[in-house]
């Protein structure tokens, strides 16, 4: 055949055929491939295998990998794990979709449940990525059936249901996968923590959304005892409708504990995610440290409450912000917040109170507030053996100090109180280890300023307290306007400092059990006060100034130091000296802080002459809750009984010889008064020894040392020994 002639049309070529054509083709792509970089056709090779992998699993649902899942899974957390049903695990088609009828995970032995977790169906969708970055599994959906999740810490707290592995292994925080959205039916949860005596179960259901924004109502309920206190709760997680974009999980939460009540309201990124939460909380009930006992955190005791306060979850803290409410018949406001660095819990915070009332002071150190609420301030006393207290004897909560650690920042503007002209409270408070410091405690004082840095040492037993109180010069008007001062014309100031160490777990007892030092220092100035004169008994310059109708002329003092060297909880005068213009006041005797007793003597002796005066001690005895002065002396009572002899014997006129004053009280020396000395180190004006100030013992007489009768009823009154 000729060949076509290109310049005609009617007559085209005819195609020559190519042998070979598929193999020319293959060899091509060949070729090809070969000319891709190496690099490139390994990925290329990586994601082909995958897409097999992809797409076996897809076509096969993974169902030949349960076998090989149970014996991986049990290697891996040392439990049996069993699927009785079907299984399927496969990508759909980028997450990963994982579906398991009748599984069964085991328990650790030591638990009371056979199984940590089991459910008829499990049906779930997990990113994958987060099973390889990021603290936590993100769950994009899950769906349980008739399931069960049994949370049970050890005894010794050293061990839990949910640390897998090691079995000896130190049980971890409960962690969740963060899930999205979740379908439960039948679907239970217990918990149980001995060291916290807490024990809960709660059910789970779901329920039809009435509003369409949410698809599903997940409905929970439960109860269970907190150191055997009963409490329920209550509440629903509403889960976005997946055709909503960026909808949120609304979270209701009601919970009862007796008469504290709890409810928390918000919106949650997930159905388990809690960070970045926006929550409102509500509480109330007749005791806020019941509510910190679900903490297992030991706070002093309230009156009925009422707090609001947000809530959220940031940086692995729980955030209460905003907190306003009141206690008792005091306010309170400002932030808290709850960690746990290290897996030991953290409390920080920082509140202001602008009024507080005195009856909520009480229970911070230990009085009943149930009482106080009751019987107001005569609620702090209570009776032991007929005798009325005032020291509490609540107990410290040793063992809940050992379960976190606090720091507390706590200001107070006012203090509402008839006779106590206290403000501006500041505490900073740190617990650390059971290291319970109050350093600084300070407060202003009718014009002074008094601080005070208290270590309270719970690492052993018995409970170690250190005080240390100082106040700072006092104006003695202010301070002591209730009992009489006029604040008009005294300039007197007062400084005091108590230092001491006692053991015990109430404040009773760690003071019962004290040694140390109190101190009360007057400098110079004057006092002035209707019938201080008379309550030195010093009747012939009442008498005088009665005539002269000066009835307040100021007392001038030079100095005085009303101390106490305290021995296992009885103090003893150590010395009791006030050196005034006209007189020197001595005091003797002691009190306990055992039984709370008093037997005090004070006696005026005077500089100059004075032709009437009874000069003879007034006792102060009872006790701290009801104090009471003995005027009428055995002294002054035998020197009436002469003054009545020489009246019959002689005349009315002899009778006053028996109250004659000559005036020989020595001037004190004001250096070892002013410095806080001891008795021991007090001195004339002209530098010698005082031998009228005791020997820093209880006695009361001038030799300090006390009768054989006296030591016997010190003791029965001190030391409560009959």
């Amino acid at each position: 055949m000729a060949d076509a002639d290109p310049l005609r049309p009617d007559c085209p070529a005819q195609a020559v055929p190519h042998s070979g054509g598929a193999r020319h083709h293959i060899g091509r792509a060949r070729e090809h491939w070969r000319r891709l970089p190496l690099p490139i056709r390994v990925l290329l090779w990586i994601v082909g295998i995958l897409f097999a992998l992809w797409l076996i699993l897809f076509v096969t649902k993974g169902r030949f990998l349960k076998h090989p899942f149970e014996r991986f899974l049990t290697h891996r957390l040392e439990r049996s794990v069993q699927v009785g049903g079907d299984f399927q695990l496969y990508f759909d088609p980028v997450t990963i979709k994982f579906r398991a009828e009748r599984i069964a995970v085991a328990n650790t032995r030591w638990a009371s449940r056979p199984h940590v977790f089991h459910a008829d169906l499990i049906d779930t969708r997990i990113a994958p990525l987060s099973l390889l970055f990021g603290p936590k599994y993100k769950v994009r959906s899950l769906i349980l059936r008739n399931a069960a999740a049994d949370l049970e810490w050890s005894r010794d707290g050293k061990s839990n249901t949910w640390t897998f592995g090691n079995p000896d292994k130190r049980g971890e925080p409960l962690n969740l996968p963060l899930i999205r959205r979740a379908l439960l039916a039948g679907t239970t949860l217990r918990y149980r923590d001995p060291r916290m005596q807490l024990a809960t179960d709660i059910g789970f259901e779901t329920v039809k959304a009435q509003d369409t924004r949410f698809a599903s109502d997940v409905r929970f309920s439960g109860t269970g005892t907190m150191r055997d206190r009963p409490f329920t709760l209550r509440g629903g997680l509403l889960s976005p409708n997946e055709t909503i974009t960026g909808g949120t999980n609304n979270l209701a939460l009601h919970a009862e504990a007796g008469a504290t009540i709890l409810e928390v309201s918000g919106t949650l990124p997930g159905a388990t995610e809690i960070e970045g939460a926006d929550l409102r909380l509500t509480t109330h009930g007749p005791n806020l440290a019941l509510l910190f006992d679900f903490l297992g955190v030991a706070i002093p005791e309230t009156r009925a409450y009422r707090l609001t306060s947000a809530l959220t979850r940031q940086d692995g803290e729980w955030r209460f912000t905003h907190l306003k409410g009141r206690f008792g018949d005091s306010d309170l406001a400002g932030r808290l917040t709850v960690s746990l660095p290290d897996n030991r819990l953290l409390l920080k915070a920082a509140l202001t109170t602008q009024m507080l009332d005195i009856l909520d002071i009480g229970p911070f150190i230990g009085y009943d507030p149930q009482r106080l609420e009751a019987q107001g301030a005569s609620g702090a006393i209570t009776t032991v053996n007929g005798t009325p207290r005032v020291l509490p004897d609540a107990p410290l909560r040793v063992d809940a100090l050992r379960n976190f650690d606090a720091r507390l920042q706590y200001d107070v503007r006012r203090v509402r109180a008839q006779h106590v002209p206290i403000s501006n409270i500041g505490l900073t408070l740190a617990l650390d280890h059971s290291l319970l410091t109050l350093s600084p405690l300070t407060f202003d004082m009718s014009g002074g300023h008094l601080s005070s840095d208290i270590a309270i040492d719970a690492r052993g037993k018995p409970v170690r307290t250190q005080y240390d109180v100082r106040l700072s010069p006092t104006p003695m008007g202010k301070l002591l306007a209730r009992w009489g001062v006029e604040e008009s014309g005294t300039t007197g100031t007062i400084k005091a400092r108590v230092q001491m160490t006692g053991l015990g777990d109430t404040l009773h007892d760690s003071l019962a059990t004290s040694n140390g030092r109190i101190a009360v220092i007057l400098p110079a100035g004057s006092m002035w006060a209707r019938n201080v004169q008379l309550s030195e008994l010093d009747i012939g310059t009442f008498i005088t100034k009665m005539f002269e109708k000066k009835l307040k002329d100021p007392v001038q003092i030079n100095c005085g130091l009303i101390a106490f060297t305290v021995r296992n909880g009885v103090a003893a005068a150590d010395p009791i000296i006030i050196d005034t213009r006209k007189n020197v006041m001595l005091g003797r005797g002691g009190f306990s802080f055992r039984n709370e007793s008093l037997d005090l003597a004070f006696r005026a002796d005077g500089k100059k002459f004075s032709l009437f005066s009874g000069q003879s001690p007034i006792g102060i005895k009872g006790t701290f809750a009801r104090p009471g002065v003995d005027v009428i002396s055995p002294e002054l009572i035998a020197r009436g009984g002469a003054a009545a002899a020489l009246g019959v014997a002689a005349s009315p006129l002899a009778a006053v010889l028996a109250f004659v004053d000559v005036g020989d009280a020595k001037s004190a020396a004001c250096g070892p008064v002013l410095a806080g000395a001891t008795a021991a180190a007090q001195r004339t004006k002209g530098g010698k020894p005082r031998d009228d100030v005791g020997k820093g013992t209880t006695a009361k007489d001038e030799s300090g040392k006390g009768s054989r009768k006296e030591e016997k009823s010190q003791e029965k009154k001190f030391l409560g020994i009959f």
